[in-house]
């Protein structure tokens, strides 16, 4: 009877991290596709994008109603317990990389049709592309339960807050040489706030792995390098 248990325990926790890897592998093209259609102009890529985010909400709230009936079912203790709490937070961040993403396609819709040179949304794609390796890295943290790979992930925040730091003076840059770059310009600082949030998020799935791995919450101060005031978070 008890090793029926055991099994049935490790059966939730099994799904508990499929339905997290699921999740991640969505926001991960989603990050990637709303880069993509930005730089392509492809309306069609970008609500490909908005339409995906539906199937990661629901597996959210998958993932927090299993955890929910694990805990109340198995009472589990110590890491088993970690193991739970972590899934929640972990899907809980990624679902809102996945909005993040999901607001910058609603951008792309919105520019579709201004007409700028392409090198203006050079720095938001390489700030993506950043975060994407970031995203990446994390994620596999999480499913190798790495404790290593996860504060590489945490000590290169820093990093993302830089590039953003400079595609933020780059894109003032273009909208004083050119008042007719003021609002295309505008929805790219959105965006890239976006891409710089994400990064935030990923920074944030690294503390819940060393917590899950360890116990023990990071200590320090996170590194940050975002010197704007530029703090709105981007919507339609």
């Amino acid at each position: 009877m008890a090793e029926h248990i055991v099994t049935s325990f490790d059966a939730d926790l099994e799904l508990l991290r499929s339905k997290i890897a699921e999740m991640g592998g969505i926001a991960e093209k989603q990050l990637d596709d709303s880069t993509r259609a930005l730089v392509r102009r492809d309306v069609a890529l970008a609500q490909q994008v908005i339409d995906a985010d539906v199937r990661l909400d629901n597996l959210q709230r998958e993932i927090e109603d299993l955890a929910v009936s694990t805990i109340a079912r198995r009472q589990p203790v110590a890491v088993d317990l970690r193991d739970i709490v972590s899934a929640i937070r972990v899907a809980g961040d990624v679902e809102r990389i996945g909005d993040l993403a999901k607001n910058t396609a609603k951008r792309v819709l919105a520019i579709s049709s201004e007409l700028q040179p392409a090198k203006i949304v050079v720095g938001v794609q390489h700030m993506s592309d950043l975060v994407q390796a970031q995203l990446k890295d994390v994620l596999d943290a999480y499913a190798q339960r790495d404790e290593k790979k996860a504060l590489d992930v945490w000590n290169g925040d820093d990093r993302i807050d830089a590039l953003y730091n400079s595609v933020f003076r780059e894109l003032l840059t273009y909208m004083m040489e050119d008042t007719r770059n003021i609002t295309f310009c505008t929805h790219l600082l959105f965006l890239a706030k976006n891409i710089e949030r994400i990064g935030d998020h990923t920074t944030n799935i690294a503390e819940t792995i060393y917590f899950l791995t360890t116990g023990e919450t990071l200590a320090g101060e996170r590194p940050k390098g975002d010197t704007t005031s530029f703090a709105t978070t981007a919507t339609l």
